[in-house]
């Protein structure tokens, strides 16, 4: 397919959104999921700079932002566990 053909699709439904108006709750979900993921990997990266004195890291990638961010300070400490009694060097 032609790319100006997919260019001018998307114009016109960018535009078709514009005069319909698009629905605000499922742009909320997505708002809270994206903010609660920086959050976590926030979480995440206080954890490895206090718990690099003790020998804790925990990566900071996609799953342990989602785990740490939706859970919150018992997903952070689960990781934790998991590096130091499941993961040992």
């Amino acid at each position: 397919m032609d790319s100006v053909w997919i260019i001018a699709g998307a114009v016109i439904l960018i535009i078709l959104l514009l005069f319909t108006g698009a629905s605000i709750k499922p742009l909320r979900y997505i708002g809270n999921g994206l903010i609660k993921i920086l959050i976590g990997a926030l979480l995440l990266f206080f954890l490895n700079a206090i718990g690099g004195q003790f020998g804790i890291h925990v990566p900071i990638n996609i799953v342990t932002s989602v785990l740490s961010g939706f859970l919150g300070v018992p997903g952070v400490v689960a990781l934790a566990a998991i590096d130091i009694w499941v993961l040992p060097v």
